[in-house]
């Protein structure tokens, strides 16, 4: 059965109302908070490139973040501007490339039809699937002693997580461990464009990136094409992730949680835990 689902007047951007019921007391229907997801069209130019499901909130950072992530850009400057507008079945993110960068996302355009944890979706041939990745400079190091900190600190970015239990996280955290700012998402590639298109837009800091999933081969390209140096995944990561990592030199981290965590590349990075 569909459930009826209705806005809360006091409702923020991407929850919405429904009645459930619980075991124990399937008899008695009560309101429970559900994360929307909803269609997401990225058009550039007048051209739609890729429907994503994603959470309605934060979707011009998400523009920057996936711009840069898929190469499509090089930097938040070469984007004139962002419209979001209502579609028939989702929500439209209109975004305005200068003409240089339209040429060139016209000569490599896929077509790709994603959805939520979709990796490479709509890709039309094998060869599309790996992306030439820069090789990242090696010009920090991150204590592995804050990172419980900064583990603690992850449901601030996540208001939808906390009511729906229904949210990725990805957030941006200093050496100190401090978590500077994130973002969610119902996807987790989402929640990590998003993140990328903050940081573009904010400068970059000394600092790492957390996500609150696993390490796919995909979330390291992104985080690679962004300049990121250390990615923590809260959960396991791939083979074809830690192939990828290893390749562009990025630090990768898998299964962050507090006391444990498991270096799987260039663990130069990572300073050592003082006893």
């Amino acid at each position: 059965m569909k459930h009826a689902a209705f806005h809360a007047d006091d409702a923020q951007p991407g929850i919405c109302q429904s009645r459930v019921r619980r075991r124990g007391r399937l008899h008695q229907p009560e309101p429970d908070w559900l994360a929307e997801e909803v269609p997401v069209a990225l058009v550039y130019n007048g051209i739609s490139h890729v429907v994503m499901m994603a959470s309605p909130k934060e979707l011009d950072v998400f523009a920057v973040g996936f711009s840069l992530s898929e190469g499509i850009i090089a930097s938040p400057t070469d984007i004139y501007g962002i419209d979001i507008v209502p579609a028939r079945q989702g929500l439209e993110v209109q975004v305005e490339l200068s003409s240089r960068r339209f040429m060139g996302l016209k000569a490599q355009r896929r077509a790709l039809a994603g959805r939520t944890g979709c990796g490479i979706c709509g890709v039309e041939q094998l060869d599309e699937i790996g992306k030439p990745l820069p090789s990242l400079p090696f010009t920090q190091r991150w204590p592995l002693a804050q990172l419980d900190r900064a583990l603690a600190q992850l449901p601030e970015v996540q208001p939808i997580g906390r009511l729906t239990g229904c949210t990725h996280a990805a957030a941006w955290i200093s050496p100190e461990g401090d978590l500077s700012y994130g973002a969610e998402d119902v996807g987790r590639h989402v929640a990590l464009d998003k993140l990328l298109g903050m940081r573009a837009r904010r400068g970059e800091t000394p600092g790492a990136v957390l996500v609150s999933s696993r390490a796919s081969y995909e979330m390291v390209q992104k985080a690679a094409m962004c300049g990121v140096e250390i990615l923590f995944a809260v959960s396991a990561a791939t083979s074809l992730a830690v192939e990828v990592a290893e390749r562009c030199g990025l630090t990768l981290v898998g299964f962050s949680k507090p006391g444990r965590a498991m270096v799987f590349t260039h663990p130069t990075r990572i300073v050592e835990d003082v006893s």
